[in-house]
């Protein structure tokens, strides 16, 4: 599998779909306890707030985004990991962009 053509094929769905959004399970599922999700969002869209679903990171594959949790605020760019803290957080898109959420649930 190769995660770079994933990558583009999702951040191109991302840009032509209303929402801005596009996502597909690379890994696991919600029968497993780990799963990973590639996560393409054109800039400006973002995922709003939501509980963490368990021990995560996120791993920037392209662009920037902006992890928000409370008051804390953690940037990302191409070849960042982010570590997704045990609270409520909502994630935007900086610039299009393409995520790798990988949770373990606990």
């Amino acid at each position: 599998m190769s995660l770079d053509a994933l990558a583009r094929e999702h951040a191109n769905r991302a840009g032509a779909d209303t929402t801005g959004r596009s996502s597909a399970t690379v890994f696991g599922g919600h029968e497993r306890v780990l799963r990973q999700t590639l996560i393409a969002l054109a800039a400006g869209r973002s995922m709003s707030e939501h509980e963490n679903p368990g021990e995560a990171t996120l791993f920037v594959l392209r662009g920037r985004v902006r992890l928000i949790a409370d008051d804390d605020v953690w940037d990302g760019r191409s070849g960042d990991l982010i570590v997704i803290p045990d609270a409520r957080h909502s994630l935007e898109a900086v610039e299009d962009s393409v995520v790798l959420l990988t949770v373990a649930k606990i």
